[in-house]
């Protein structure tokens, strides 16, 4: 008579393992009574795979979702034999159904939606949105996991034309994640440039007396580009009968931006007439093309990139204008006293300019 059958044992590293992790399976327990030594391990998967080792040590890898019993069959030397066996649950990764579109526009809101994402048991599922799958932002080794928002749902915008990869990466209730990498095409605006052609006054007026100046600062290119301008600085006739010399002024305007600077003294053609100082400049920039379409990713980079054109900028920024009372010569004095010691002025600018106007029109 035989010393008798081996005695079975099976563990598990895990009975909850997720689709496509590595079980490992431990029979080392098992026992055979001397002097007999077990010879063979047995194994059967549950799902339709065998496997025979020497050693009681195997691992495997589950292909499907379900409730598995792993068996293993042990063997002694004297041929007899013992089983024992230890259910796996295999949890499913959950399906993920990703609906977006195809493109959108730069800063417009592309909605990103796997809420029709399912999971195999019917567990609930949580989502976490990587919106850039070319940088690691929490720096752990892997660009697709930085969470920018959580839900089924998303909303993103991008500001630079091209193509934009993220991820979104879906989590069941045991834990199983899967991920899609995902691609959104983002196309720039499409938007229709007019420059309207105007003219804009300003004037301004005081009173200075000898050696006296006044500073006046103005930006008259604001969103347009400067052509012509004109400006005339006047001075009132004397209240008093004329008496000469006649009251002069200096009219002075800088531009520093664009490098330009114009100075002149009033003048009086004859005497039936006011002073004046005219200051005029023209072709300061070309009249640019209107009503064309052109692409660009914002209305903003578009302006910017119109109005800041280097070879169009001429005037834009600050004005200065100074009006100085130049020369308030006495008038015949009365009783010693002068009664005019300075003179009244009024400055008209002119400005002949085109206004940027710009519309988005469709894709």
């Amino acid at each position: 008579m035989g010393p008798g059958s081996p005695n079975a044992s099976i563990t598990s590293d895990s009975q909850l393992v997720n689709v496509g992790a590595v079980v490992n399976f431990d029979a080392r327990e098992s026992t055979s009574p001397e002097p007999t030594i077990i010879d063979d391990y047995t194994w059967d998967f549950g799902d339709g795979t065998l496997r025979t080792t020497k050693q009681g040590l195997v691992s495997h890898i589950f292909e499907e979702p379900g409730n598995y019993l792993v068996e293993v069959t042990v063997t002694n030397d004297e041929g007899e034999s013992d089983i024992a066996d230890i259910s796996i649950f295999v949890n499913a990764l959950p399906e993920i159904r990703l609906e977006m579109p195809d493109f959108v526009r730069t800063g417009e809101i592309a909605n990103l939606d796997a809420s029709k994402s399912t999971d195999f048991e019917g567990g609930l599922l949580l989502f976490s949105w990587d919106f850039d799958a070319s940088s690691d932002a929490d720096g752990d080794g892997d660009p697709l996991n930085d969470e920018y928002q959580t839900g089924a749902t998303a909303e993103v915008s991008f500001n630079s034309s091209g193509n934009h990869t993220g991820a979104v990466t879906v989590t069941d209730d045991n834990g199983a994640s899967k991920v899609i990498v995902w691609t959104l095409r983002v196309v720039e605006r499409s938007f229709m440039v007019v420059w309207e052609q105007t003219y804009v006054d300003y004037q301004w007026s005081g009173y200075l007396e000898q050696g006296a100046s006044r500073e006046i600062s103005q930006s008259p290119g604001d969103g347009a580009r400067i052509i012509d301008v004109s400006a005339t600085l006047t001075l009132d006739r004397e209240l008093l009968p004329i008496q000469w010399p006649e009251d002069n002024f200096t009219l002075y305007v800088s531009v520093p931006a664009s490098g330009w600077a114009s100075s002149i003294g009033t003048s009086q053609e004859n005497i039936t007439e006011n002073s004046t100082a005219i200051i005029t400049r023209s072709g300061m920039n070309p009249i640019p093309q209107s009503g064309y379409t052109v692409y660009a990713e914002s209305k903003e980079a578009l302006a910017a990139t119109l109005l800041d054109d280097p070879n169009h900028r001429f005037g834009q920024g600050d004005w200065k204008w100074t009006v100085t009372a130049t020369e308030c010569d006495p008038d015949f004095p009365i009783d010693g006293i002068d009664p005019d010691e300075g003179n009244g002025w009024q400055l008209d600018a002119q400005f002949f300019i085109v206004i940027l106007r710009i519309s988005e029109v469709g894709v």
